[in-house]
């Protein structure tokens, strides 16, 4: 798979040092620099009469614009980044070095992306896979942001900062609505009875209701994680809801320190996720273990395991007892529970029968004797019923109906938790190699990223003065699908696939990614306006932010099947957040 995934990566090398000297020559067409003052509106005041001296008018509003732009560029000048990157002043030159700037981003990010895969691929998950490959998946991100307030004057960097909050809301809210849409309506599957999508079955078209994607408990557990990341954009708006100006530099500082502490406490569970994920296999194997004994019971036909008044049925539990002890020496043994355990038939479980047996010996054995006592029998079977109560309190006391829905939950439990692949594990060939075009990849990469972070941001800021469209909507809409391209592509792809298991893991990413965002970018962002003692002046945009983020992660927290109508309230939060940015900005004066 990594060599696959190497030669793959060949071809970029090749496109890239191609195509760079050709988008550069093209853009330095007609280009002049960075617009260093607004031009004068009365240069371009028509007379009425005579309009063909006027060079700069035209009928039509955006073709006056660029001849404005144009002609102000010639009589200017401009500045060119690093002193010989081109930029322009004009609409169709900044709009032409825009998409090409973001090109380069989109192949850094790939380049990361790749580089990272060979490289966990190699090394395995640890501490790899859990502190670097999370960080090298928001690297294009956060250096985007940190350009752009970075250089200039401070009135420059709070200007020019607008585009680093509008990448840091639009790379989110993409993740979560557009992305998040076309991933449930990419993997749909044909849903069962019981609302568990059916792998790579697709065969109800586009039904709302009859098809959608299932995922596991992980990933529920991801979008929760999601949720919490939102802490520190409470924290930097508490001086604006409380009205005491004076200590919101003090609060960015301590948001600063919670953020890195969220990112490092995000990527150390990253690193022990394996170990957290066998524990709730183990945890929902032993559970599945009880509803398989107590519906064993019942079946045999023992009696009801619950009396009428909803209590543990003590004379059936002591039938159960006597059951199992068969040399009737009144204590069952760990022989004994063994046969017991190994007579009943537990469907689709892997099932270590003496790890199981161990398991319900340590909690029915309060006295350490290796003998499971008659009363010690009663008391745990009593507490499982108790607890299979609780867990299915719909069910009733009618035991064997809370029986079989209390076996029915924990079988999907385990389901979902279950931790077998559907991808072959290929043999890497030449390691050596693989590592070695990991670490270039990774190289190149964040060259790329770091050159053309700050002419990226610099041709956005020119656009919107061409334009005269604030720079945090450009930044929202198309910075983020330079930066989020690669990922965005591989997500879609792998919901493609139709499986509950690439789902998961596509939805864990995307999850992840939007984790990384609320935390390290957010620092990044937090840090350049405390050093650079800008104005925190955002509270529209991190209200956008903190709504998406809200309303996506309760949705998702508890949640494992979405149907194909949750891609519509999806994709419908994505305008809304636009239209709210703007009313609260430009309607209601917030910024």
């Amino acid at each position: 798979m990594a060599i696959q995934a190497a030669a793959r990566v060949n071809p970029l090398f090749l496109r890239l040092f191609v195509l760079l000297p050709i988008l550069l020559f093209l853009a330095a067409k007609g280009s002049g620099g960075r617009l260093i003052s607004p031009p004068a509106d009365d240069l371009f005041v028509s007379d009425g009469v005579n309009t063909g001296g006027n060079s700069g008018y035209s009928p039509f509003p955006l073709l006056r614009q660029i001849t404005r732009s144009s002609r102000f560029s010639s009589a200017e000048g401009c500045e060119q980044t690093y002193g010989f990157l081109p930029c322009t002043t004009t609409v169709v030159g900044n709009l032409f070095l825009v998409l090409a700037y973001g090109f380069l981003m989109y192949k850094a990010a790939t380049f990361l992306s790749g580089g990272s895969e060979l490289l966990l691929e190699i090394l395995g998950p640890g501490i790899i896979g859990g502190l670097f490959l999370p960080i090298l998946g928001a690297l294009p991100d956060a250096l985007l942001i940190l350009v752009s307030g970075l250089s200039g004057s401070k009135e420059e960097a709070q200007n020019q900062v607008l585009i680093g909050m509008g990448l840091l809301a639009g790379s989110t809210v993409f993740l979560l609505t557009l992305l998040w849409g076309s991933c449930v309506v990419v993997g749909k599957c044909d849903l069962s009875d019981n609302s568990i999508s059916i792998d790579t079955k697709d065969t109800r078209g586009f039904s709302l209701f009859g098809s959608g994607v299932s995922t596991d408990l992980q990933t529920s557990y991801a979008a929760r994680i999601m949720t919490v990341s939102l802490l520190p954009f409470v924290i930097v708006q508490l001086p604006k809801i409380f009205k005491f100006p004076s200590g919101q530099r003090l609060t960015i500082l301590i948001t600063i320190i919670i953020s890195v502490g969220l990112v490092l406490s995000y990527c150390i569970y990253q690193i022990f996720q394996p170990w957290i994920q066998r524990r709730r296999l183990a945890y929902a194997k032993h559970k599945h273990v009880i509803s398989g004994i107590l519906r064993h019971a019942q079946m045999q036909a023992l009696g009801r395991l619950v009396t009428s008044d909803g209590e543990p049925n003590k004379p059936v539990i002591e039938k159960l007892f006597y059951k199992i002890d068969l040399d009737e020496d009144r204590v069952v043994s760990h022989s004994e529970l063994r046969a017991f355990i190994i007579g009943i038939q537990f469907e689709n479980i892997d099932l270590n029968e003496d790890d199981a047996v161990d398991r319900v010996m340590a909690e029915f054995d309060t006295s350490g004797n290796a003998r499971i006592e008659k009363d010690e029998f009663i008391l745990g079977i009593s507490n499982w019923i108790k607890e299979a109560k609780r867990t299915v309190e719909n069910s009733g006391s009618y035991s064997k109906k809370f029986v079989h829905d209390f076996h029915m939950k924990t079988k999907e439990q385990h389901d979902l938790l279950i931790d077998n692949s559907d991808e072959g594990v290929e043999e890497i060939e030449n390691p050596t190699m693989v590592y070695v075009k990991a670490i270039l990849l990774l190289l190149l990469g964040t060259i790329i990223a770091a050159t053309f972070a700050d002419p990226l941001v610099d041709a956005v800021d020119n656009f919107s003065l061409a334009t005269n469209i604030p720079s945090f909507f450009i930044s929202f809409i198309a910075m983020p699908l330079a930066t989020n391209s690669s990922e965005a592509v591989s997500a879609i792809i792998f919901a493609a696939r139709k499986k509950k298991r690439t789902s998961s893991l596509t939805f864990s990413e995307v999850y992840g990614g939007v984790t990384m965002n609320n935390t390290l970018c957010l620092a990044v962002f937090l840090a350049l306006v405390y050093l650079r003692q800008l104005q925190w002046d955002f509270s529209a945009e991190v209200l956008v932010i903190f709504l998406v983020c809200l309303l996506m992660g309760l949705f998702t927290c508890f949640r494992t099947t979405f149907p194909l109508w949750t891609c519509l309230v999806a994709y419908l939060l994505y305008p809304l957040s636009l239209i709210l940015v703007y009313i609260l900005d430009f309607k209601f004066g917030w910024s």
